[in-house]
């Protein structure tokens, strides 16, 4: 999957800006994107264990590797109050 995404470092992301929308069509991909985004919170917090996280701005895709410390109905929380809508994530392994 990274082949079209853009590495990106974890104190970059605020100055980025997410559209509305949602990047996933697929009801089935949604629910797996919640599964996956609260495995990595889980290993994050227990094991301290970092995770690719798959997502879009409103300029291109791009992918960063860190830990997620939290996960609300509309957003992940990473180091240093770093937030990445939901909706705008792909995957996270």
């Amino acid at each position: 999957m990274n082949i079209d995404f853009e590495t990106i470092e974890k104190e970059a992301i605020t100055s980025l800006h997410f559209p509305g929308n949602d990047v996933l069509d697929d009801k089935e991909e949604i629910e797996q994107r919640h599964v996956d985004l609260d495995r990595a919170l889980l290993l994050g917090n227990l094991e301290h264990s970092k995770t690719k996280i798959f997502f879009e701005d409103d300029s291109s895709k791009r992918v960063v590797e860190t830990t997620i410390w939290g996960v609300t109905d509309e957003k992940i929380i990473l180091k240093q109050g770093v937030v990445i809508p939901i909706n705008r994530i792909y995957k996270s392994i």
